[in-house]
């Protein structure tokens, strides 16, 4: 039975091929795909069959080696930068309050600006998943007083109590998990809401606490100078960071619609945070919900 081999890569499509059969009569041709990839064999009888060649199998393995060492590299960054800021404080170079509140601010910031570091695989996200999973666990454990880390109940909570971990801080890492898992990279929508989250709501607090003495007529927990502060902080980052992304082709944004839409989420997300509703929804709940559903509204799931 006569035979024909072709090629089903992604690369050198437009390359002719040489393909022999086997009564060694050459043909040429050019074939859809490069001979990295699967090989498809067509008989003269119309028979299509398909198999594997090795030389795919390298790409994914590199691939999976890039994302395990972007995970590593992460996560040794975050333990870092908690570490850091707590030394910071104990040295008494910064409030203890205000070390909080810029790792919060950083926490969110950074991860999102190391997903570029992550492959361009399908499997890239779960990878960069490993860094709020490990936080979340980590949270839990000595949240529930199961293992002792005075370092890290000290830079991310208000009080000094352990269970506060299982409440903002905890929060907080779970929107990181959802955003990366259910937006990733190509969506604003994940972007803008951990920019408002991270930025917009970290940096309210950060000016509304020292320069806050003008609070709000429907909530005297909050001020004027710090919903401002959200607002612009908010605005800012999430128009830094969608342009960030932009950069690497991850989104194709057309920025006079972009300005307008992300000045909206952030007004919405700065109204809401203004609330007098912290006593039973968490600000690291409720902003990153108003943002999604109105970034949703007015992005779309993707920007692609």
């Amino acid at each position: 039975m006569d035979r024909l081999l072709l090629s089903s890569s992604p690369i050198s499509h437009n390359l002719p091929l040489l393909l022999s059969n086997k009564t060694h009569k050459t043909i040429l041709c050019y074939p859809f795909l490069s001979p990295v990839g699967p090989i498809t064999t067509i008989s003269t009888h119309g028979l299509v069959h398909r198999s594997r060649t090795p030389g795919a199998r390298p790409v994914h393995h590199v691939a999976a080696l890039q994302d395990g060492l972007a995970s590593a590299a992460v996560m040794a960054g975050a333990y870092s930068l908690v570490l850091s800021f707590d030394k910071l404080s104990q040295n008494q170079f910064i409030e203890q309050k205000l070390s909080r509140k810029i790792v919060h601010v950083l926490s969110g910031i950074l991860f999102m600006a190391s997903w570029p570091l992550f492959s361009s695989g399908n499997e890239a996200r779960y990878y960069a998943a490993i860094v709020p999973i490990f936080n979340l666990l980590r949270l839990l454990f000595y949240g529930l007083r199961v293992f002792k880390d005075d370092a890290l109940i000290k830079s991310v909570t208000r009080e000094g109590n352990p269970e506060e971990l299982l409440r903002g801080p905890l929060y907080f890492v779970m929107v990181l998990l959802f955003c990366v898992l259910v937006f990733w990279r190509d969506s604003p929508i994940g972007v803008v809401s951990l920019a408002m989250m991270s930025g917009g709501d970290g940096f309210a607090d950060i000016i509304g606490r020292r320069y806050g003495s003008a609070k709000l007529p429907y909530n005297n927990k909050k001020s004027w100078i710090g919903s401002v502060s959200m607002f612009l902080s908010g605005f800012l980052l999430s128009l830094g960071m969608l342009f960030y992304f932009s950069i690497f082709g991850y989104m194709h944004l057309d920025w006079d619609e972009t300005i307008l839409k992300a000045a909206l989420v952030s007004l919405v997300a700065t109204l809401v945070e203004s609330l007098p509703i912290t006593d039973f929804l968490d600000d690291n709940i409720s902003v990153p919900i108003a943002s999604m559903c109105t970034a949703f509204l007015v992005f779309g799931y993707s920007s692609t």
